[in-house]
């Protein structure tokens, strides 16, 4: 029998159009899981669907706002309908680049609408549904500034500790349902929105930034999604059964040896 298996088994993945999320739709499908992508993205939401779909996943695609409690509610019971699931991925999240002097009240609301209630929302919705089920495995993608101060990053560091909270407490009051929730909290990671930043915030030094930013961490790079992907699989299967409440730092280093 092959490890991390995950046939038989259906997720629910937030934040699957891009990046992190889309690399944990991939690697979940392809290890034989129905996965149910959420995004708000339609068009990035339609082509990594296409893409996983054309690798041979079992895969559907639903565009939700996550920060809307009710279209939550709907979205989980429409998938709940097709298919069921028994894992969720909290991936969705914004962020903002800033100290609290430079941190306006819109900035503030808008990371914690996304990052704080939009896993409320969903964690809400799922805990139902699985209860419902007998049990379910829960994953939230928290970040390193949960755990560390990270320069500039206060809304952000504020919303993915609130994460990791939830975290801990959804494990904490769940154990009599059978319901496992762990977080994952990578360090920097070589996305979409990485590129994004780098070209509006370093025209024409895009490489150098790059390169600079890599360096940070002990490793020397950057983590890739995939890699992220391939612990959030881990925790997802059957061979991790006994985890629940903790949370994984991958961040090439950065956490334990730089401080």
């Amino acid at each position: 029998m092959s490890v991390f298996n995950l046939t038989g088994k259906s997720a629910v993945v937030t934040g699957a159009g891009k990046g992190i999320g889309k690399a944990i739709s991939t690697k979940l499908a392809l290890q034989g899981a129905r996965v149910a992508m959420i995004d708000l993205d339609e068009s990035a939401l339609a082509e990594a669907f296409q893409e996983i779909k054309e690798k041979g996943g079992n895969v559907t695609s639903h565009i939700c706002n996550i920060t809307n409690q009710q279209l939550v509610a709907k979205s989980f019971e429409a998938i709940t309908k097709l298919q069921g699931f028994d894992i969720l991925i909290n991936n969705a999240g914004i962020a903002h680049i800033g100290n609290i002097e430079q941190t306006r009240e819109e900035d503030f609301d808008k990371v914690y609408q996304v990052n704080v209630k939009g896993t409320y929302n969903c964690l809400q919705a799922g805990v139902i549904e699985m209860k419902k089920t007998g049990g379910g495995n829960i994953i939230n993608i928290a970040s390193i500034a949960a755990v560390v101060g990270l320069a500039d990053r206060f809304a952000y560091t504020a919303s993915k500790g609130a994460v990791l909270s939830m975290t801990y407490s959804v494990a904490k009051d769940y154990l009599a349902h059978n319901i496992r929730c762990n977080s994952i909290s990578p360090g920097r990671v070589h996305t979409p929105f990485v590129d994004g930043f780098l070209a509006k915030n370093y025209p024409g030094k895009e490489k150098e930034m790059f390169d600079k930013l890599s360096k940070t961490q002990p490793l020397g790079r950057m983590g890739q999604p995939e890699e992220i992907a391939n612990l959030a699989l881990f925790l997802c299967s059957d061979e991790a059964a006994f985890i629940t409440g903790s949370n994984y730092v991958i961040d090439g280093g950065l956490v334990t040896l730089n401080t």
